[in-house]
């Protein structure tokens, strides 16, 4: 597999190495809700000067502290929030109780001043912040039209997946995987675009809705792939350095799911997990969509009969690729036997787990698809 993969063209999907981690692990200020800590700072570095005074036997020079209280606030807060923590902190300014050395009116101007332009800054916040949520659900939802949840079964084949774009706020990026059912069978697909993150979104969607079309005339795997292959070659030809092209793996179940036909286009086929082993199937890998399959030899089809219990696992570039600190790479096919319990639908989260512990700095997107055939009458 790994002399196959030599001679092809550079996988698609390439990760920039600058780009952000994946938005799971997003913090704060990359549109997380603001940490606990953020929202009770300001109120506790009130109380904190308000304590501070009633317990010292003299009086401290604390009250510049106040000042800060409000642009705190902005931080996690809304602007009456903020407008009442400012209120407070010139409250405590001003009370004799807290010995605060009698603040003259420039102090006093100061910090009403830093207050009101608080309330004005987390109004403005708050609004942008109501505007992103919005954007984001926007976003959210044409990303999740273009790659929709994975039914738990389609046809007699039980399916599941797991994408982890690479991108940071994306839920779609390079990678692209759909199972579906048709007059021929169930079709599944599983591939990687040229490009990565929202500049690729086009082309999977473009890919996506060719291969379900095609899963609903086209006879054979093999046409589907011609389908597909001429979706970019069209979707280019107007672009004069264009060269879109993509990786794909194909499967077609016959209507009995006893036998599964593959056909790889720059890529390599699935691991079949058999008896408690993975097994690498002979699966050549042929020339990739957008080059022109239908001017060059057809892509070569691979039949496999399928056995009570057997299940198909697909992994993108993002997992067989993925590097420790000393530069090894994953070991797919040696830990998969090991992470495959009787649950199918876990097992490609504890594949990413696994994946995760040999590789925390994942940066290309990651995509599993797990299909697991129950053939009639196979035994």
């Amino acid at each position: 597999m790994s002399s196959a993969r030599a001679r092809l063209p550079r996988r698609a999907g390439g990760r920039d190495r600058n780009l952000d981690r994946h938005p799971d692990r997003r913090g704060w200020l990359r549109g997380a809700p603001p940490p606990v800590w953020a929202r009770v700072l300001p109120s506790v570095l009130l109380a904190g000067v308000c304590a501070a005074e009633l317990i010292s036997p003299e009086p401290l020079d604390i009250g510049f502290l106040l000042g800060a209280i409000p642009p705190l606030a902005v931080l996690a807060h809304g602007p009456v929030v903020t407008a009442v923590l400012g209120a407070l902190a010139m409250v405590v300014l001003t009370v004799p109780v807290f010995r605060l050395n009698d603040p003259g009116s420039t102090d006093l101007l100061t910090v009403c001043f830093v207050a009101v332009l608080s309330v004005l800054l987390s109004y403005v916040r708050s609004r942008r912040d109501a505007q992103l949520v919005t954007e984001r659900a926007v976003a959210e939802a044409a990303q999740r039209a273009v790659v929709p949840p994975l039914p738990e079964r389609v046809g007699p084949v039980r399916c599941a997946g797991l994408y982890r774009a690479a991108q940071s706020g994306t839920l779609v990026g390079g990678d692209f995987f759909d199972v579906r059912a048709g007059p021929h069978g169930v079709r599944a697909v599983m591939g990687d675009v040229q490009g990565h993150g929202l500049s690729a979104v086009a082309t999977v969607a473009s890919l996506l809705g060719a291969f379900r079309e095609a899963v609903l005339d086209q006879p054979d795997p093999e046409a589907v792939a011609a389908r597909l292959d001429r979706r970019l070659a069209v979707d280019s030809a107007g672009e004069p350095h264009g060269e879109l092209f993509a990786t794909a793996v194909l499967l077609d179940f016959s209507a009995d799911a006893g036998v599964v036909r593959i056909v790889a286009c720059g890529q390599s086929g699935p691991l079949l997990l058999r008896d408690g082993r993975a097994v690498e199937l002979d699966v050549e890998p042929g020339m990739p969509l957008g080059l022109g399959l239908a001017e060059a030899s057809a892509p070569r089809v691979v039949s496999v009969r399928l056995r009570a219990g057997d299940r198909l696992f697909l992994a993108s570039d993002g997992v067989t690729e993925a590097r420790d600190a000393g530069g090894v790479f994953y070991p797919l096919a040696e830990r998969l036997p090991g992470l495959a319990h009787e649950d199918p639908a876990g097992l490609a989260e504890r594949v990413w787990t696994d994946l995760v512990r040999h590789c925390p700095d994942v940066r290309d997107d990651v995509t599993m698809l797990v299909l697991a055939p129950r053939p009639r009458g196979v035994s």
